[in-house]
């Protein structure tokens, strides 16, 4: 270290000779030594943020920092010269995990890669169209963003037309630009019918070069500008297009905008007057107006322009321009302003008129006309909506007097305002004037009493009122003599009557005649003994006093006195000693709002009231309070705190209440007194459970949370949204259990939040809205929260909880149906009712059922049927009709009467003595009469008898049979959705590679075929003569019309079969895999030619329906190279599910491993229909070795299983298997991720049953063990080998010589083609005839029987067929399912069921797999992003070939539609899944997805399918989800229409990618060889069509194909 940090010796490095590389690193060393840091000050500093990475770029003339941090936000910092700093946003790109430092921005600088812990994100570097205003967009400081003025948007400077660097066009910052906007508009206003000009001067200047600009008025049409140097000038718009203005208004606005008629954006706006002075009617609102009108005086108008008027009389406008006067008519300047204009002096008093007394109304004026006929006025008076019409008249030149007349109204108020108009010369108007009327017998009274001393009292004397006699009235028409002194106070309410014996109370005293001041009764107020000080006074009707205090409890009136005399109440006062004795409850919530309760006595009293804990003051709600008790409500305390004093004031009185005092809780038990109140943790909410209710609400809804025990009443609330505002709709009440749990019945909310006419699909919660669900209704989501006191951060939920945690899930009410004809007839069993939706939102527990006023046991909720169990005895009737009613109650508050129950057998539990003893008798007469008959009977008909028993025995049998199978699918039903669902999950999907999946779809069956030969060898082997033959050959395939002549010649031919058909458009296929948009455009010629053949038959609508020519196989492939990504990515997934579905399903009950019968199957067909009885084993599956290398193929194993000690693999099968499909069920669960090419095969294991110290046993589907019986040998099941559950299993690779192995080889040639399970039985699983797969391993082998030789036995499984006509001989068949070859006993056919009654399992199995079904469909037929192009471009093509050819029926399209894409495409895969996937594909399960594939075929149908008892199963098991699908259907035709169009530039480069990623997937020479098969094949026919058709002709196209035939047999092209 002393070479790097200091000086060597004095700074003198060593010589080179003695020191090796130490004098370089001395004279570094030198040059790095020093003791002073280098130290800079930083840009920005980001506080309690960490920064993880940092990315730069340039745009235009700035450097942008992106600089991620540890919160998950990308910080952009934009960096400027002088080492300034801007931040200016931020990208919230995965918020809550760290940003690593690799962020990178895209090769086009618009996107940023950000990595973090969780995710890969691909974010935008800029968000310019957040700002919608040019100052906005500036000012955000974003060097990326700039104002694209004539396009009137924020954007990069790349998405602004003929956008240059500080081009006006587009504004950016740092560039000191403006945005553009008005400076003025000269004028900014106009007459509405005077036409001009408007100059608009705008700054900066705006964007020349040749652009063009209109003026936009509003809705006018846009008027040409022309360009100024500081702006535009245009013509205001003609009379005809301009706005009207409003009634009741003087002007209109209107935005005059500046258009571009290059962008045709209005990109600048400002507002622009239209005006109208005559909507004027007088003059100061006239010359007021802000439009500069005048007044003409003599013609009573108001105008703009004042030429039309008599100058000697016009009053100018406040606002109009003095200069413009001064030049035109200087005379005007005398009269400008509102002063001028005629009206009246203000009074000085308000005027007043006494009611029906007769008056003159006189008025003072000012600005009197002068030429005026001063008898030509009149005065108009307006009075409770009636006007009168007085004559009037003008004295001394300036005083209006309307004639005397009398002023009433009938309101009964002392005041009422009135108004008085004068006109002249009959419509013109002068000025208008208030004035008042009254009765002086009102303002003398109070609450209909009249009041001497509110009639006489000074503040009343304008009104010139006296009383006189018992009332108040107007001095002048008092005909008696006015008296001078009112009489005593009169006392008509105090308030209150009680207070505490402290004093301070304000009691209210009200009556009248209590003074005409407050000199009158100050100092004469007393209650008792006790005086009472005056606070408030209001003359005679009202006093205010405070009372003083005494020594102990008073009872006493109140007196009050005037200058008359004294006058004693005819109610007490009492003073009450007030105490406080407890409080409840004694805990609540820091936010405070908890309800308190104090009791104690008298603690109602008194005028104000005030409690406190400690210093939280308590609210008090005097509407509930009573004399032992009163409410407050807390208020919010800073911590959790405990009170140990609570404080009650009322008036002067003041109690304290501690825990010593507090008589209502001496202590907790254990000798400590607890506090009287606690402020607690606010409540927390974590868990509500479960989040969906029915509409009418009621439901119980668990909650689960912290401190919920510190609410008394807390409240469940559910929202609703008003004008788009969030609003409580409706609340419940919740009962608290515990701290931790309450339960709230869920409000209800209205019907209409369910929209109107929609359908509902299956639900997927989420956003929002109305979601439809199939089947039943609809759904909605509301937010919900809880009044909790006053915790404020409980009212939303959603605010601190998961959104979809916070909303409650509503669905439609339940139904349930009446009884038919309202009594039901109750047999003993369960009672069942019928509803609808009725188990969407509740279980069992939500449910209850009366019975008269006894429950009705609910064991179980369907759908659409309820199940409960009666009592045994039936209940009493509550009304006339003597039968129980039965109430369905759904939550707390739905309830529905179905009807009444009638029970078929009585049982009472208290019967009569008597009726006993008449019931014995009857039953001795009938015991008796019954032996005559049936001693009679047997005699007659004893043979009879027993053959009507052995019927009844048979028919008892069958129907238990019946209702035991129909229990048992039903059961199934209902528990096997649930299993299904989750064993699914952790399935790995085995998809195909590209290149296996194009061979399974071009050519199906085929597994060896040349072109899968690696290309390369080709590539890089000599050259020759079939090499350039194939390129010549490649360079006509190329050429257009070549090819569609080639392929119309082909399809002309006679010998040119379908085979030849769907091999040549295969080979097609793969040689132009790596050039698809070439592909694409053949397809496209090739369709229009078959749309043009197929519109001018008798049945359009068939076109593409079946495969009868290349153009049709073509589009096959085409598709499926086209949606390989998007079945691998997207609908592959739901594809696997239904598959995995069917098959775990029908693997769940036996299934026969020779005939393929099973008990679970969607195919009639496939129907196992004899009863099974059969258990499920556990087995252990245990290897000698922990990585299982005893099994073959053990190195293409995905994983690998380590077993410790004594751990075993478990398995499910059933002890009716066969052997070999228990080793397949142990395969798929040990190899359950692995693709089935990759897996073991059963027949290179054996099965090995350890039993302990017994050793191994070897288990065979054969073997010296197996059972036979008349000819037949059955399988050997796990039940013939007795294995119990948890038996230890143990798979080995079979031995060459065991039993096993010999007798199959002998056997094998005898039932290979249906023996052991599905995938040895190609002969059933290709649809082939029974007999031909089945005939020899149910027949004998040979002519002779001599001898017990293995294979002269015929086989089966779980069902062996039986004979009607003789016994199993040898060579039989077997020649049907379930007909029989043996003879049967009496008692095999009693127990024989009814085979019908097991298509039950086909509506069990259709239940369980529905929601695969639903979701495969739903997935296939939803239009999203992910949809690849093609499809839009296949079916916009036939829609614009269908416009073409002119065809109107939208079925025949629709049809095109079906057959081109789902019944091409998706029938082709739901039938044959191992065309994607990698798996074993059984006939049962393929009988299965035929019935799937049947339900899609008969939803892309627009007809309507008549169905009945004589249809296909496989019709009527889907047949009432047709509808739903048919929607789906037509939905997904819709969407895909309403997409916008695919233009050739895009479809051509999606079809380049498709390209790229499947190119040298086939050996392509190889393929051009086989293709060319079919030219030497029809070469003649070829090379004719050639020359017959003209383009070809000219491009010499026969004599290249002669060229390549040449080249094949080595000859010199010159000489061909």
């Amino acid at each position: 270290m002393d070479y790097i940090s200091g000086p060597i010796q004095d700074g003198k490095c060593l010589g080179a000779a003695g020191a090796g590389n130490i004098p370089n690193f001395c004279d570094v060393g030198l040059k790095i030594s020093g003791i002073l840091p280098i130290s800079q000050n930083a840009g920005i500093v980001f506080h309690e943020t960490l920064l993880t990475s940092v990315t730069l770029a340039t745009t235009e003339q700035h450097t942008v920092a992106f600089v991620g941090t540890n919160q998950g936000i990308v910080k952009k910092i934009l960096l400027s010269n002088g080492f300034r700093v801007d931040y200016y946003g931020d990208i919230g790109a995965d918020p809550g995990y760290p940003i690593l430092p690799d962020t990178r921005l895209d090769p086009t600088g618009r996107f940023l890669y950000v990595i973090s812990t969780n995710k890969v994100v691909k974010v935008r570097v800029e968000e310019c169209e957040l700002h919608s205003n040019c100052s906005t967009c500036l000012n955000s400081r974003d060097p990326y963003c700039g104002w694209c003025s004539l396009e009137k948007g924020c954007t990069v400077r790349g998405s602004c037309r003929k956008a240059l660097p500080s081009s006006p066009r587009w504004l950016a910052f740092g560039l000191g630009q403006e945005c553009i906007s008005f400076d003025r508009i000269q004028p900014d206003r106009i007459p509405i019918n005077q036409p001009g000009y408007v100059m608009l001067v705008i700054k900066p200047n705006l964007p020349a070069g040749g652009a063009k600009y209109k003026c936009v008025f509003g809705s006018i049409p846009p008027i040409d500008a022309e360009l100024k140097p500081h702006g535009l000038e245009c013509k205001t718009p003609t009379l005809d297009y301009r706005p009207l203005i409003p009634d009741g208004q003087d002007h209109i606005q209107v935005d005059l905008a500046v258009r571009s008629a290059e962008t045709n954006k209005d990109f600048v706006s400002r507002s622009f007057t239209f005006f109208n002075c005559s909507r004027h009617t007088k003059c100061r609102s006239c010359v007021k107006s802000a439009w500069g009108c005048s007044w003409c005086v003599y013609e009573n108008r108001c105008v703009h322009e004042t030429g039309n008027c008599n100058t000697s009389s016009i009053v100018t406008g406040d606002k109009a321009a003095l200069l413009h006067m001064m030049h035109q008519n200087p005379s005007q300047m005398t009269s400008h302003g509102s002063g001028f204009c005629p009206r009246f002096r203000n009074p000085a008093d308000t005027l007043l008129f006494p009611n029906n007394i007769p008056k003159k109304i006189k008025l003072e004026v000012e600005n009197l006309p002068r030429q005026v006929n001063h008898l030509d006025f009149h005065c108009i008076i307006h009075l409770e909506d009636r006007n009168t019409r007085v004559p009037a008249r003008v004295e001394n030149g300036r005083t209006v007097v309307c004639d005397e007349t009398t002023l009433s109204y009938e309101g009964a108020t002392g005041e009422f305002q009135g108004s008085v108009t004068v006109m002249w010369k009959q419509t013109h108007h002068l000025d208008t004037m208030n004035f008042t009327l009254y009765k002086c017998d009102i303002l003398g009274s109070h609450r209909g009493h009249p009041d001497c001393s509110l009639c006489v009292t000074p503040s009343s004397a304008k009104y010139k009122c006296t009383w006189c006699g018992e009332q108040c009235s107007f001095r002048e028409s008092c005909l008696k003599h006015p008296v001078s002194k009112c009489p005593k106070p009169r006392i008509d309410v105090i308030k209150p009557l009680s207070g505490p014996i402290e004093g301070g109370t304000l009691v209210t005293i009200e009556g009248s005649d209590l003074g005409l001041k407050e000199e009158d009764v100050r100092g004469k107020i007393h209650i008792g003994y006790v005086p009472c000080e005056l606070k408030d006074y209001q003359v005679s009707v009202r006093i205010v006093c405070q009372t003083g205090p005494v020594s102990k409890e008073l009872e006493s009136t109140i007196q009050v006195g005037n200058a008359v005399g004294y006058t004693n109440s005819s109610v007490r006062f009492s003073y009450k000693n007030i105490r406080v004795t407890g409080v409840t409850p004694q805990q609540g919530p820091r936010s405070g709002g908890t309800q308190l309760t104090i009791k104690g006595s008298h603690l109602n009293i008194g005028s104000s009231i005030r409690v406190l804990l400690r210093n939280y003051p308590c609210h008090v709600n005097t509407s509930h309070s009573s004399s032992s008790r009163i409410t407050c409500t807390t208020s919010e305390a800073m911590t959790n705190e405990t009170v140990e004093r609570i404080s009650l004031t009322i008036d002067d009185a003041t109690r304290i209440l501690t825990p010593e005092n507090n008589i209502e809780e001496i202590s907790d038990g254990s000798g400590m007194r607890r506090p009287l109140f606690l402020y607690m943790n606010d409540p927390t909410i974590i868990e509500i459970k479960p989040l969906k209710s029915f509409a009418s609400g009621g439901r119980m809804i668990t909650v689960h949370g912290t401190n919920i025990d510190a609410v008394q009443s807390p409240e469940m609330i559910v929202y609703g949204e008003d004008r788009g505002i969030q609003v409580i709709m409706n609340r419940t009440t919740c009962t608290v259990l515990n701290p931790t749990q309450m339960e709230c019945p869920s409000p209800s909310i209205n019907v209409v939040d369910f929209g109107e006419s929609k359908t509902r699909k299956r639900a997927v919660r989420g956003t929002g809205s109305y979601v439809p669900r199939r089947g039943s209704g609809l759904e909605t989501t509301k937010s919900i929260g809880f009044i909790m006191d006053n915790v404020e951060s409980l009212l939303h939920l959603q605010n601190y909880l998961p959104r979809d945690k916070a909303q409650l899930l509503y669905v439609e009410d339940p139904i349930l149906n009446p009884f038919p004809g309202r009594v039901k007839l109750y047999k003993g069993d369960t009672l069942v009712i019928e509803g609808e939706h009725l188990n969407e939102a509740c279980d069992e527990t939500d449910v209850t059922v009366l019975i008269g006023s006894q429950k009705c046991n609910v064991t179980s909720l369907a759908q659409t049927q309820l199940f409960c169990t009666p009592p045994e005895i039936q209940p009493p009737g509550s009304d006339e009709t003597g039968l129980p009613l039965v109430t369905v109650k759904v939550g707390q508050f739905l309830k529905f009467q179905v009807g009444y129950l009638q029970y078929e057998l009585m049982k009472t539990s208290v019967f009569p003595t008597e009726a006993y003893w008449v019931a014995a008798i009857s039953a001795i007469l009938l015991l008796f009469l019954f032996a005559a008959i049936v001693f009679i009977y047997r005699r007659k008909s004893t043979q009879a008898e027993r053959e009507y028993k052995r019927i009844q025995i048979q028919m008892d049998t069958l129907e238990s049979n019946v209702r035991s199978e129909c229990k048992q699918a039903f059961a199934e039903l209902q528990t096997d959705m649930r299993d299904l669902t989750a064993d699914l999950g952790s399935s790995a999907i085995p998809t195909l590679d590209h290149k296996s999946y194009v061979m399974k779809v071009f050519f199906p069956g085929v597994s060896e075929h040349p072109i899968l030969r690696d290309p390369k060898v080709r590539i890089n082997g000599p050259s020759t003569n079939y090499d350039a033959a194939m390129s010549q050959f490649d360079l006509l395939l190329n050429n257009k019309y070549f090819l569609l002549t080639f392929i119309e010649t082909l399809e002309c031919q006679r010998g040119f079969k379908l085979r030849d058909k769907v091999n040549v458009a295969s080979l097609l296929m793969i040689i132009l895999m790596g050039k698809m948009e070439y592909a694409t455009d053949i397809l496209q010629s090739l369709l229009h030619r078959l749309v043009n053949k197929s519109v001018g038959t008798k049945h359009p609508q068939l076109m593409l329906r079946r495969t009868e020519t290349v153009v049709e196989k073509m589009l096959s492939n085409w598709m499926a190279l086209c949606m390989y990504n998007y079945l691998k990515d997207h609908a592959g997934p739901s594809l696997f599910l239904l598959f995995k579905a069917i098959k775990y399903q029908v693997e769940k009950g036996p299934v026969d491993a020779l005939t393929h019968d099973a008990r679970y199957s969607l195919c009639e067909e496939r129907l196992l229909r004899e009863p099974i009885d059969h258990s499920v084993i556990t087995i252990r599956l245990v290897q000698e070795d922990p990585y299982y290398e005893k099994i073959p193929y053990q190195a293409y194993q995905t994983f690998q299983v380590v077993q410790e000690e004594d751990e075993k693999i478990q398995c499910k099968v059933l002890d009716c298997d066969t052997i070999s499909q228990v080793k397949s069920k142990i395969l798929d669960a040990l190899y359950k991720n692995t693709h089935f090419s990759l897996r073991p095969s059963v027949h290179e294991l054996d099965l090995e049953w350890r039993q302990g110290q017994r050793g191994h046993l070897t288990l065979q589907d054969e073997d010296l063990t197996s059972r036979t019986t008349s000819g037949w040998k059955k399988l050997n099941t796990l039940a013939h080998y007795g294995v119990k559950d948890s038996a230890i299993m143990s798979l080995v690779t079979r031995p060459n010589d065991s039993y096993s192995s010999n007798n199959t080889s002998i056997c094998k040639k005898s039932y290979s083609g249906a023996y052991l399970n599905s995938g040895m039985s190609p002969t059933v699983g290709n649809g082939m005839s029974m007999s031909l797969g089945l005939g020899l391993g149910f027949g004998t082998l040979g002519s002779n029987n001599h001898g017990p030789h293995p294979c002269e036995v015929s086989l089966f499984h779980l069902v062996r067929p039986i004979e009607e006509n003789g016994v199993v001989g040898n060579g039989g068949t077997y020649s049907g399912r379930g007909t029989t070859t043996t003879k049967t006993t009496p008692t095999e056919r009693a127990q024989k069921a009814i085979p019908e009654i097991f298509l039950t399992r086909l509506l069990s199995t259709k239940g369980t797999i529905q929601k695969f079904v639903d979701d495969f469909f739903d997935t296939i037929l939803t239009v999203n992003e992910t949809l690849p192009p093609a499809i839009k471009w296949l079916f916009d093509l036939l829609d614009e070939a269908a416009r073409r050819h002119n065809i109107l029926d939208p079925e025949v399209v629709h049809a095109w539609k079906s057959n081109s894409y789902p019944l091409r495409f998706w029938i082709n895969f739901i039938k044959n899944p191992d065309f994607i996937f990698d798996v074993e594909k059984t006939p049962t399960v393929e009988a299965s997805l035929g019935v799937v594939m049947q339900t899609l075929m008969d939803s892309c149908s627009t007809s309507e399918q008549r169905l009945g008892k004589d249809s296909p199963s496989s019709k009527l098991l889907f047949a009432k989800d047709i509808p739903h699908y048919r929607n789906l259907v037509a939905k997904f035709y819709s969407d895909i229409r309403n997409l916008p169009q695919i233009s050739d530039q895009e479809m051509n480069s999606a079809m380049q990618q498709l390209s790229m990623t499947q190119a040298m997937h086939f050996d392509h020479a190889v393929a051009l060889k086989e293709l060319y098969i079919y030219v030497s094949q029809y070469n003649n026919q070829v090379l004719e069509a050639l020359e017959m058709d003209p383009y070809c002709k000219k491009m010499h196209l026969a004599h290249r194909l002669d060229n390549v035939t040449c080249t094949l047999e080595g000859e010199e092209t010159s000489m061909c």
